[in-house]
């Protein structure tokens, strides 16, 4: 194979900078340590500042640090896994689910949600919508679209609004028998809410998965769930978890 033009350039300054800072990283400093000031930063590997800014900013794309406001610049924490293998699983809302619902209402899904719950144009679906933490910050959001087929006994009576219409929904949907789900995962940018629930600016780099619940021969529930791609990873299977060594130090990567 003939040599490209781009195998003549040269490495920028600043990603062999990343390089060497992501290294300083792993054997330096602790999971929230703050790191010295730009200053400091460029006197100690010998570069300019703009270079250090460079390879700051694209340590913090990947995931790597995190800028706090009236904190600095700080180490991450390991990435939350989501896992995307076709193992089975069980209802939203599950004693073991780390997702926290926030809101209930009732609204016309998107068509692409329309088309999956062969709903009819124009009908509305109880929307829940729910957050996941991790370490201390939201790192998810997720819409879960439940039509009112599915969910023929919830009484609005018994809880009017918020939360706790919210764990209503997830209350009766668990009591169908839940015959399968597929999963499917997308790269996206944050829209304005789901930016705002995240801590990040509209256009931010997302991971959406989109999930289907299926009982009774049919898709019972919808979930979209928006996932900051700077905090989490994709795992496949019940054993997705990665052990990071640091030292002395061992840390859970989900």
């Amino acid at each position: 194979m003939g040599t490209t033009q781009l195998d003549t350039v040269p490495e920028p300054k600043y990603w062999h900078l990343k390089t060497v800072l992501a290294e300083a990283l792993d054997s330096e400093f602790a999971v929230g340590e703050i790191l010295p000031n730009e200053r400091d930063l460029a006197a100690r590997f010998g570069v300019a500042r703009a270079t250090l800014r460079q390879a700051l900013e694209q340590l913090e794309l990947e995931g790597r640090l995190q800028r706090r406001r009236g904190v600095g610049t700080t180490v991450a924490p390991p990435r939350v896994g989501v896992d995307v293998s076709a193992s089975p699983y069980d209802w939203p809302g599950v004693a073991a689910d780390s997702w926290q619902p926030t809101e209930c209402t009732r609204a016309v899904p998107p068509a692409a949600v329309a088309r999956h719950l062969e709903s009819e144009p124009a009908e509305e679906t109880h929307v829940v919508r729910r957050v996941r933490m991790g370490h201390g910050q939201s790192v998810a959001a997720e819409l879960l679209y439940v039509p009112a087929a599915s969910v023929p006994d919830l009484s609005g009576i018994d809880a009017p609004s918020g939360p706790a219409l919210a764990r209503s929904v997830l209350r009766e949907l668990a009591r169908l028998e839940l015959e399968g789900q597929d999963r499917a995962v997308e790269l996206g940018s944050a829209g304005a809410v789901d930016a705002k629930e995240l801590d990040r600016l509209p256009g931010a780099p997302v991971l959406v998965v989109t999930t289907r619940y299926f009982s009774g021969g049919r898709t019972a529930a919808v979930s979209v769930a928006t996932y900051r791609a700077d905090t989490c990873r994709l795992t496949f299977g019940a054993h997705g978890d990665l052990e990071i060594s640091h030292d002395d130090d061992r840390r859970r990567a989900s």
